[in-house]
């Protein structure tokens, strides 16, 4: 079946991922798409609180412990017609740092999934665990807030993806050499010329050039999306253009979408209600832009 992996993060706590998480895959559920929601904000899951199921059988670590062979041995229903759900795991110590290896397993059986929307809803900061889940994607929803600290964690997010999916593409051509460029970038004050991704990629180029001209294809498919939650007034939604400016001028990366999700009073009285904004108030300011984002996944 062909499908599509959205992955959902907020770099920084506080901001609203999850909240969004649940509510794009009711949406997508309510198109009628076979949706799944799979928590993997390890260690500190709650997305099925936030869908109102409180008691569950299974979660991440019967598979990760292989008490269970596939994912599908661990999905719940979750009342929702068209969606369900892959707890994430709690009670594995360290989860959230687990070994390559057990992750691209995880990865393999996440792209397994008989679904046509998949949602990973991943843990704020930027471990090379999260950016690995971000990297295999289909579409990547960066969640901010206008306030400038947000702003600078998501510009920082997503240079880390950035580096990273450099690094693993110039692994991949065998180019050695370009990586001593990739490493001495990541301290721009002794390396001011390669202050922008443009600079590392001319300096790539003068030794290999072919691989500085394959890096710049793969860069020129990462188009993060950002969703900026909680907007209060017309002057937050410039902070869009502000977070475009910096990916384009300093990462060479276009972000081919901004969404805009404004505060919403009713979303504390969802949480109280223990029941989803797009069930509780299908009507309110949040669930019609959850819709309208749902309606640009697709």
């Amino acid at each position: 079946m062909s499908k599509k992996v959205i992955a959902v993060v907020g770099p920084k706590g506080g901001i609203g991922k999850s909240t969004i998480s649940s509510n794009l895959a009711i949406a997508l559920a309510n198109m009628g798409k076979r949706v799944t929601a799979v928590d993997l904000d390890l260690g500190g899951a709650n997305l099925h609180i936030l869908l109102g199921i409180k008691h569950f059988n299974h979660s991440l670590d019967d598979f990760i412990l292989k008490n269970a062979n596939t994912l599908e041995e661990i999905l719940i229903e979750t009342g929702i017609k068209n969606l369900q759900l892959i707890c994430g795991g709690a009670d594995i110590p360290d989860i959230a740092n687990m070994p390559f290896q057990q992750k691209m397993k995880l990865i393999n059986h996440l792209l397994k999934l008989e679904s046509e929307m998949v949602i990973l809803d991943l843990a704020a900061g930027s471990s090379f665990n999260v950016i690995d889940f971000i990297l295999i994607a289909h579409q990547q929803l960066m969640i901010t807030s206008p306030e400038s600290t947000s702003l600078i964690k998501v510009y920082g997010f997503i240079k880390s993806c950035v580096f990273r999916l450099l690094t693993f593409h110039f692994k991949s051509e065998k180019a050695n050499d370009v990586l001593d460029i990739l490493a001495n970038a990541k301290d721009t004050a002794a390396n001011p010329h390669l202050r922008t991704v443009e600079n590392i990629l001319d300096e790539a180029a003068k030794i290999n050039p072919a691989a500085a001209e394959s890096a710049r294809k793969v860069l020129d498919k990462f188009r993060p999306n950002i969703v900026i939650n909680m907007v209060q007034s017309a002057e937050e939604i410039k902070a869009g253009n502000v977070i475009q400016s910096l990916l384009e001028q300093y990462l060479s990366i276009s972000s081919s979408l901004v969404t805009t999700i404004p505060t919403d009073t009713l979303v504390r009285k969802a949480l109280f209600k223990n029941k989803p904004m797009m069930l509780a108030y299908p009507g309110s300011e949040f669930s019609l832009a959850v819709m309208r984002l749902a309606q640009q996944c697709v």
